[in-house]
């Protein structure tokens, strides 16, 4: 469903409750590019990502156009960055019982300070029980990048929400695929790697495939549908490979 001719915002549900709004955009070279963000119906409504400030408008009409704004419970994202967090405070502006989610690291270095409203921050392994869903913090420092990143799977729906893992090019129509999603995010990758390359990367990206996530929530492309564990540990094979 097209919510915003203009920007071409438009809302699809890629798995029980959870509907991903997604915006393309013109990058300054002329190529496209998308954001994505998802939001959760439940009891306590979630929100992963925010997208970037400017696309504010875009997202709160798609917002709207499922549920009243105001009832939005949680705002939650990965890491500080703007398409992650851009839009936090404007959110929270017009959603009075929102509140940030975050990892503990986030709220200490980042968070606390710079929302306009106390973040909950979640400890790794800390579950947040919006109604009928269940959703588990993740830490995952410097995975893809930045010290204070995690990630939310919904062990109800066995859904991750996994930000800007598996980052896909260009402004993909479909918003649920089960076509391969690791070779053009890692084309992607190749040019301008946004990995910081931890010690613990291989590591982290196993512990999320012990998850079996079914649905790959991306912030970047389509949502991706299958063997989620498998998709993770080949993940973890090609990034340690390009060391």
């Amino acid at each position: 469903m097209t919510t915003d001719p203009i920007t071409g915002t438009r809302v699809d549900e890629i798995a029980d409750g959870i509907h991903r709004i997604h915006t393309p955009v013109a990058l300054p070279d002329g190529e496209r590019f998308s954001f994505n963000q998802y939001l959760l119906l439940d009891d306590e409504p979630l929100l992963f990502h925010t997208g970037p400030r400017a696309l504010f408008d875009a997202v709160s009409a798609a917002i709207r156009s499922l549920m009243p704004i105001e009832r939005l419970r949680w705002i939650a994202f990965s890491h500080v960055e703007a398409d992650e967090c851009g839009a936090l405070n404007a959110l929270l502006a017009v959603a009075p019982a929102a509140a940030p989610v975050c990892s503990q690291i986030g709220a200490m270095v980042s968070v606390g300070d710079l929302a306009d409203r106390a973040p909950r921050a979640l400890a790794d392994g800390e579950r947040l029980v919006t109604g009928r869903h269940t959703l588990q913090w993740i830490d995952t420092p410097h995975v893809p990048h930045g010290w204070d990143a995690g990630l939310l799977m919904d062990t109800t729906s066995a859904t991750l929400f996994c930000g800007d893992l598996f980052t896909q090019p260009g402004s993909p129509e479909r918003a649920l695929t089960e076509s391969d999603i690791l070779g053009p995010s890692e084309a992607f990758r190749s040019p301008l790697d946004y990995y910081a390359h931890a010690p613990q990367t291989r590591a982290t990206l196993l512990r999320l495939a012990a998850q079996q996530p079914r649905t790959l929530a991306c912030m970047h492309g389509s949502a991706w549908r299958g063997d989620g564990a498998a998709l993770l540990r080949h993940l973890a094979e090609a990034v340690a490979a390009s060391r």
